[in-house]
């Protein structure tokens, strides 16, 4: 058996295939989006904030760090919790904030930090340099806040004075909802009243605009539509609270694909309806496997897409993927990253069409062994999502298997104690 207690040991992983259905019970992690949406409410709010269920990995790390370095007092009693000390202010860091490529932190702090009390650089690593935050950092100048990026991306340098004005807020919604949130999170520590309004009717995954006007009013804001695509929030501040984060829908689906794929059964220990979070819808359509549709809209379930095209490559017909051009600019460009390492597997199993992915679906796929070292491009979804591809064929190996501690640093032994086996080989 494959020691998995130090995956950052392990070069590469390879799969054997499961030799029946998976049963079992397994728990997915707490949500990632929601954990990073607490830990920064809680740091803006007066007081000690007890999250609860959270997401302990490398981005959450990341924002916690980031927090600390900006005066903000967080401690971790279990691994689920985190204690958040606070006097609602932010200390402006000797240092830049170094956000590696963990999207929501990089994004939301990019606003948070307009109210520090000088001179902030919000950066990442080699990735997040090329991920594009132009848009946001516009948004933010429109209020008059001295703020610079770097080319349309980070590193991101903020000349903060402790506060920002209220007013109308134009923001292009279009790449990534997480600059609509970043933006209303810090709307209730403006001077007056603030209306965020998107400038254009395309939005990135807005379920997760929902998701954060609920955090939000957890912690105390007062916020409400304002027509479509606007919200009016008003300059309340936020208060101290118990906040329990829920499962992470986006890890529940490698569960339910993998349940899927072998005709197995997981019990989650949650019921479906326990998800608020967008990619929950991925459940539905993973249920109609080996018959999925033959176009999936994925634009409101975008994490969700690189489990389902994994598993579209087992369906009886093709698969077209619309509506996923944000994909592009995730932690790697996962269109291209889909359709190059599905063929790897076998030639021609998927092409690009613009910015739609096409699985030429081919259930003799499974039982057959076509060694493939699949790429995972420094991208935790792509690393997961291809795992369940072993558990029908052969042969396939993910390299770099620990980037999968950016939201899930217990996948592979998780799917270990569902039984599947691996074999591994350690790096030089």
């Amino acid at each position: 058996m494959v020691d998995l207690s130090d995956i950052h040991a392990l070069d590469a992983l390879t799969i054997i295939p499961a030799q029946g259905p998976i049963r079992g019970r397994a728990s997915p992690p707490g949500s990632k989006s929601i954990t990073n949406r607490a830990l920064l409410l809680a740091a803006l709010a007066p007081g000690t904030s007890h999250v609860t269920g959270a997401l302990k990995s490398l981005d959450t790390t990341l924002m916690a760090r980031a927090l600390r370095q900006l005066g903000v007092e967080v401690t971790e009693p279990d691994g689920t919790t985190f204690v958040v000390v606070s006097e609602g202010t932010l200390r402006a860091p000797s240092e830049p904030l170094m956000l590696g490529n963990a999207g929501t932190a990089m994004r939301f702090l990019t606003a948070a930090v307009t109210l520090a009390n000088g001179p902030v650089v919000v950066d990442g690593d080699a990735h997040m340099r090329k991920r594009p935050i132009g848009p946001l950092v516009s948004a933010l100048g429109g209020l008059g806040i001295g703020i610079e990026d770097t080319g349309g991306c980070p590193p991101v340098t903020v000349r903060a004075n402790g506060g920002v004005p209220g007013g109308r807020i134009e923001i292009d919604g279009g790449l990534s909802s997480q600059y609509v949130s970043a933006l209303l999170m810090l709307a209730p520590r403006a001077a007056a009243p603030v209306e965020v309004a998107l400038t254009g009717p395309k939005i990135g995954a807005r379920g997760y605009v929902e998701l954060t006007l609920a955090a939000m009013r957890r912690f105390g804001a007062e916020v409400g539509a304002a027509g479509d695509g606007a919200w009016r929030v008003a300059p309340t501040g936020y208060h101290a609270a118990e906040f329990r984060v829920e499962p992470d829908a986006s890890a529940a689906t490698y569960l339910w694909a993998a349940q899927a794929l072998t005709g197995g059964e997981i019990d989650l220990g949650v019921s479906d309806d326990a998800f608020t979070q967008p990619d929950a819808q991925a459940r539905a359509v993973i249920a109609r496997f080996p018959d999925l549709p033959e176009v999936i809209e994925g634009s409101q379930m975008q994490d969700a897409i690189p489990t389902i095209a994994v598993l579209a490559a087992f369906n009886n017909r093709p698969v077209r993927f619309t509506g996923i051009a944000n994909l592009r600019v995730k932690e790697c460009d996962r269109v291209a990253a889909l359709a190059t390492e599905l063929n790897r597997i076998r030639p021609g199993l998927a092409r690009e069409d613009g910015d739609d992915l096409i699985v030429n679906a081919d259930p003799s796929l499974a039982g057959q062994t076509l060694p493939t070292r699949i790429e995972t491009y420094a991208d935790h979804r792509i690393a997961m999502s291809f795992a369940l591809a072993g558990l029908r064929i052969g042969g396939i190996t993910i390299l770099d298997p620990a980037c999968t501690g950016k939201t899930w640093p217990e996948y592979w032994e998780v799917l270990s104690e569902l039984g599947v086996r691996f074999e591994a080989r350690a790096g030089a």
